[in-house]
């Protein structure tokens, strides 16, 4: 008896739990019904993917897209474009838009944005601040909340949590693990004279040095063991924080994105002016090896992009009125799959800092792994396909990224989204039927 399927995918090289499988995978009604041996199923549509590798979904767990607000920077529907052309099936959007996203109110209207717009599977922050502090346990807990994100340093007005009471409180009130940008602002503060009076983008880490950096992140950890708070520190970008952080991981996880893994100074700034303008810093070559130990040693637990576009002409202001920030999310698994070639990390390694680990750490139903049950999100890639990329293949808005001109060895070739090709050979087809991503601490009947 011959079962049926919507999608049958065949002969690819498979990335499951059990490493890789040259096998095939059945598709029916978005969910992976069936792995391996397929003779006796039937199905609407057969494709062949011989030659390619099959990763989970890659989940990018913080973006900033930028609407409302800021739509002249990114916008949902171009980001998350962006994100399905470089094999993304899912992200986390921060709440440092226009309005700040602090209230269910907020949230909502994100959530509606998305549901008309965006290419791929969703959530969104709320900012976690002085203004909203006893309702994050609540706020939390709502559908699409992907979480609570508190910025310590490099930001503004209502999200800015600068004050120790505060960040304690936020902390004490809630359960789901808090996202935090761990900057120590009064340090920032007492040496922003530097740049002031030098003006020279290459002192942008000489600014916002290691210390701001290890400052807050111990104050944090620390507020979160007292407090007994899970914890995800973003960014990670210094040697110190990660010889710390080791040693604290029993409730504490860790990201790292690929532009400091994939840059450093002085070489970034002195090739890219301020388009190589980050916060935290791109910094020396010391700092990148220590980011690459720790991959190695399994203490990073995420890879996101930090993708948070400016126009071209907002990056062209003089330093430091300059803004920090740059694309990433179409780039993040492009530069990542030239780095397992050059040996740097395994794809096996790579599959767990951007599927399983996002799925592990947030608690994400249903997808993060290719297994019978589980959504059928799929990054599909050419392992040996040699790309060159472009400002030209950017769909941002801002139109550019830090690596137009470079060439990448492995590619996105397609990308799935519960069964449906948002991307099929390198090329968009329809937007898919995307949904808010579900999280298993706050599982609702409508997820199922």
């Amino acid at each position: 008896m011959n079962m049926m399927a919507d999608i049958l995918l065949t002969d690819g090289t498979v990335v499951t739990p059990n490493g890789r499988e040259k096998t095939n995978i059945a598709i029916r009604d978005g969910r992976i019904v069936a792995i391996g041996d397929l003779t006796n199923w039937q199905a609407d549509s057969t494709v062949n993917l011989t030659g390619l590798h099959i990763l989970p979904g890659v989940i990018d767990s913080q973006v900033h897209f930028r609407e409302p607000g800021m739509q002249h920077k990114e916008t949902i529907e171009a980001g998350s474009r962006g994100a399905v052309l470089g094999g993304v099936t899912g992200f986390f959007e921060m709440p440092n838009t226009n309005p700040l996203t602090l209230s269910e109110e907020d949230l909502r209207a994100k959530l509606s944005i998305a549901a008309t717009s965006s290419w791929c599977d969703y959530a969104f922050y709320l900012g976690g601040s002085s203004a909203n502090r006893q309702q994050t346990a609540a706020l939390e807990r709502l559908p699409g909340c992907s979480g609570v994100k508190i910025f310590m340093g490099s930001s503004f007005g209502d999200l800015l949590t600068d004050d120790d009471d505060v960040l304690r409180q936020l902390l004490r009130n809630g359960h789901r693990r808090v996202a935090v940008h761990a900057e120590d602002e009064a340090r920032l503060r007492e040496r922003k004279v530097i740049v002031e009076e030098s003006k020279r983008v290459g002192d942008h880490p000489l600014w916002r040095d290691e210390e701001s950096a290890l400052i807050a992140t111990q104050k944090v950890v620390s507020i979160a063991e007292q407090e007994n708070r899970r914890l995800h520190v973003l960014h990670v970008s210094t040697k110190q924080e990660m010889g710390f952080l080791a040693h604290h991981k029993r409730l504490v996880s860790v990201e790292v994105t690929p532009h400091h893994l994939s840059m450093h100074a002085p070489d970034c700034y002195d090739e890219l002016g301020s388009f190589a303008q980050m916060n935290p810093p791109v910094r020396s070559k010391d700092h990148q090896n220590a980011l690459w130990n720790a991959i190695n040693n399994g203490t990073v637990d995420v890879i996101g992009s930090d993708h948070a576009p400016h126009t071209i002409d907002e990056k062209q202001q003089p330093y430091p009125s300059s803004p920090s920030g740059m694309t990433g999310v179409q780039t993040l698994l492009p530069t990542m799959l030239d780095h397992v070639n050059a040996g740097r990390l395994s794809l096996e390694r790579l599959v767990d800092l951007t599927s399983a680990g996002p799925a592990r750490i947030f608690g994400i139903a249903g997808k993060g792994r290719i297994s019978v049950g589980y959504d059928a999100d799929f990054s599909i890639v050419d392992m040996s396909a040699r790309r060159t990329i472009s400002n030209d293949w950017i769909a941002s808005v801002s139109g550019w990224t830090p690596y137009h001109g470079k060439t990448i060895l492995g590619w996105p070739i397609h990308t799935l989204i519960r069964g449906q090709f948002a991307v099929r050979d390198e090329a968009l087809q329809a937007r898919p039927q995307t949904r808010p991503i579900a999280f298993t601490e706050t599982f609702t009947a409508e997820n199922l």
